[in-house]
């Protein structure tokens, strides 16, 4: 059978599957050119095709650093002012535990996804890796592929007691290795009292002191689902008291734009209140007064040269 025809039977096949099932078999039965527990760089690319920017050896969007710093500056309304209208509408999770609530999140997603251990599928995973000359493959295995500006996003099913994915030396790992990019996870940690010296953002649904059981690890930088979110490898992982947003690469830099205009109109609306002459309806949200209207116009257009001239020079 040709890899063509393999490929293509493989996808009718899942697509007719629970997820859960499709998953199981995308790893029992075995992708071409690819480990059990990974997509193809080809597959990579394929669901993540609208990427702007340069990728990873194994097809991760690489989103640019100043991007992920520009992003800091974002709240969620500024990611949902843009998303669904995109036709994005699950992008948004909520409901976590905060490690740091006053620290921003940003960063790129490196996904894992994890299901109860089952004997058979284990097996077969636990064989691959060996052949693949992995010599303990467990969740470390995933920890250990990550790079500097990685977020760490975990599908760990919600899995609370025995559900740890990090304690406070693995979480320590996870701060030096992404140089302080931060986790999601939909399960649980451990040791929060240690990890809250630990200067890196976690996002998190339970905190248990048990460590990790019955819980094998069964994809890695593929989609995932975390809440009611859908998270593709390489997306700009954006966390704030809120919640966290997972942003597809292709539309980071419109977000950017359109929240530098925000902003602005902000902080002039601001101004005019604080001048203590205008009522809420006169400023807010457009300016009725033709001749206030230029001046927001006029201050919006010398703002946005200024920041743009300002990110010049840090590059």
């Amino acid at each position: 059978m040709s890899r063509s025809v393999r490929r293509a039977t493989m996808r009718l096949a899942t697509m007719r599957l629970a997820p859960g099932v499709a998953a199981a078999l995308l790893l029992t039965a075995g992708l071409v050119d690819a480990q059990l527990f990974k997509l193809t760089r080809e597959q990579v690319v394929e669901i993540t095709a609208d990427n702007p920017f340069e990728r990873f050896p194994d097809g991760r969007p690489k989103i640019p650093d100043a991007l992920i710093d520009q992003a800091k500056g974002l709240s969620a309304e500024d990611v949902w002012a843009v998303l669904p209208g995109k036709n994005y509408r699950n992008q948004w999770a909520d409901g976590f535990q905060l490690l740091h609530p006053g620290t921003k999140m940003a960063g790129r997603s490196f996904t894992a996804q994890f299901m109860p251990t089952r004997p058979d599928i284990m097996g077969a995973l636990t064989a691959n890796a060996t052949k693949a000359g992995i010599v303990s493959y467990t969740h470390q295995y995933a920890l250990d592929q990550l790079q500097p500006g990685d977020v760490f996003v975990a599908d760990v099913f919600g899995k609370g007691a025995e559900g740890t994915i990090v304690g406070d030396n693995l979480f320590y790992y996870v701060y030096k290795a992404t140089r302080g990019g931060g986790i999601v996870v939909d399960g649980s940690v451990r040791d929060v009292e240690g990890l809250s010296d630990i200067p890196m953002p976690a996002y998190y649904r339970h905190a248990h002191p048990t460590p990790i059981r019955e819980v094998m690890l069964t994809g890695i930088n593929v989609p995932i689902r975390i809440g009611e979110a859908t998270v593709s490898p390489g997306d700009l992982v954006l966390g704030d008291r809120e919640g966290v947003y997972f942003i597809p690469p292709s539309l980071v830099q419109g977000i950017l734009d359109r929240a530098d205009e925000t902003h602005i109109h902000d902080e002039w609306t601001k101004r005019k209140f604080d001048e203590g002459k205008y009522k809420s309806q006169e400023i807010y949200g457009s300016p009725r007064d033709s001749a206030l209207k230029k001046e927001y116009e006029d201050y919006l257009a010398k703002r946005l040269a200024e920041l743009k001239s300002q990110r010049a020079q840090k590059k």
